[in-house]
């Protein structure tokens, strides 16, 4: 006959055991960066995040900021990067797209580059080179010199997240683990034979449902931008980061910008947003050889004394 424990000793059994549990569990407080004592996560939904995202675009029709660059050039993936500090420059952006980015050298205060864009051509001058170059937005490909690579359309889709357009669908995906606590809206648009692309990424991170990263896909899945902000404070009573951190893996460049000082909604004129090509320089159209650079102008030839 098998021997069965009498219920009692079954009890004592099991209490005996919960008396160790204390000692068998251990239990760890996941503290997040900017989080409180309580580190309480909100709570949101497809449509709370892209009525954000919306009031936010609405709420800027222009600005003018001074700010502090950090440019890279380079990329991770070939293991050379190098970063030029104390950059001091100047964003101007005016609704629909009409934005202006002027960069000074360090010390000297030299322009370093000089680019305007009206969301569907585009003008860059380069000081040091000389050289002029225009183009449409979009359709260049990327230059060995990386500096070449600069497009005024590119710093605009990372300053200003916009809101959805037509043919885009957002997907929500709530990433919360042990490391972070996020929200990700992904975009999907129709592609070619009825199949999505991913088009773009937005994240908020779940302590204040402030606006964290954005991603731009190419249609293969590649990263076109990868865009991070920071240090949102209010400007003019409108909310911006003061920190925006730009990286264009493709085209090998990145860009740290810190705002100095901003202006929001108090009018660019739109003598601002033109860029005419200085004289003597090297005019280059994306898709064309660089044209020469005009021959300095010969000196007049002196007069002829008349004979008294």
């Amino acid at each position: 006959m098998p021997y069965r424990p009498a219920p009692l000793l079954a009890l004592l059994l099991c209490l005996s055991i919960a008396g160790f549990t204390s000692c068998l569990v251990r239990r760890r407080v996941i503290s997040r960066k900017g989080a409180g004592p309580k580190q309480v996560l909100l709570v949101a939904d497809k449509a709370i995040l892209l009525d954000r995202i919306s009031r936010l675009y609405a709420s800027i029709h222009d600005f003018s900021a001074t700010v502090d660059m950090t440019p890279a050039l380079g990329s991770a993936e070939k293991s050379r990067i190098t970063e030029y500090k104390d950059v001091r420059g100047y964003i101007l952006f005016r609704k629909p797209a009409d934005i202006r980015i002027i960069g000074l050298y360090p010390v000297v205060r030299n322009k370093a580059f000089d680019m305007v864009s009206n969301g569907t051509d585009f003008s860059l001058y380069l000081p040091a080179r000389n050289r002029f170059i225009v183009g449409r937005e979009g359709s260049a490909t990327p230059s060995a010199n990386k500096l070449e690579n600069l497009r005024p359309q590119h710093f605009l889709d990372a300053l200003l997240v916009r809101p959805p357009v037509d043919g885009e669908q957002a997907v929500l995906e709530n990433l919360t683990d042990e490391d972070q606590a996020s929200y990700i809206l992904h975009f999907v648009e129709p592609g070619p034979g009825g199949q999505l692309l991913l088009s773009r990424s937005i994240w908020f991170e779940r302590i204040h449902l402030t606006l964290a990263r954005q991603l731009a896909y190419d249609p293969a899945g590649n990263i076109l931008t990868d865009a991070r902000y920071s240090e949102w404070q209010s400007w003019d009573g409108v909310p911006f980061p003061r920190h925006v951190e730009i990286n264009r893996p493709r085209d090998e460049y990145a860009i740290v910008i810190t705002i100095v000082k901003m202006d929001i909604n108090k009018g660019v004129s739109e003598d601002k947003f033109v860029l005419a090509q200085p004289p003597g320089s090297t005019l280059q159209v994306l898709g064309e050889k660089p044209a020469a650079a005009p021959p300095p102008a010969a000196p007049a030839a002196p007069g002829r004394k008349k004979r008294k």
